[in-house]
């Protein structure tokens, strides 16, 4: 028998499976009708629902994540409901190719309900991410396009 992960080490195993490249494993993390908001994604969905949706958006992440990523100051704080938790963290961003580093902020509420994410609201510093990746041609084209 299995013991049940607390929502402080579903949030560690979720940030050190995205900072080890480890995207396949990740969609695990999440119940099978989870939902993901994205609270500022500047472009594509901020809205993600159901365990095989995140599956997918796991993959195209590994595939075209071409940065590396180092959780900083990481700070977990729980709440009066014993299901959610609020974690404040940074990410230190670094262009492999120019060895450039870049800082972004993030925020992230979880709802976990036995050891499995339920719902999720992000806010993540998108930009960094852009700029740290080169991307910021692209971002800069597609919110042009809405």
């Amino acid at each position: 028998m299995s013991q049940t992960l607390s929502p402080r080490e579903v949030f560690t195993k979720l940030v050190d499976g995205i900072c080890a490249g480890r995207f396949a494993e990740l969609a695990d993390l999440y119940a099978e009708d989870a939902v993901v908001e994205i609270a500022f994604a500047p472009v594509g969905p901020r809205w993600l629902e159901g365990r095989s949706v995140l599956r997918e958006r796991f993959q195209e992440l590994g595939t075209s994540l071409s940065v590396e990523l180092t959780p900083k100051n990481v700070v977990t704080r729980e709440t009066d409901d014993p299901e959610v938790i609020v974690n404040e963290w940074e990410y230190q961003v670094t262009q492999p190719a120019t060895g450039q580093t870049y800082s972004s902020t993030n925020i992230q509420v979880l709802r976990v309900r036995d050891g499995l994410i339920v719902s999720s609201r992000d806010f993540h510093d998108h930009l960094a991410f852009a700029r740290a990746g080169g991307n910021l041609p692209q971002l800069l084209e597609a919110l042009g396009k809405e």
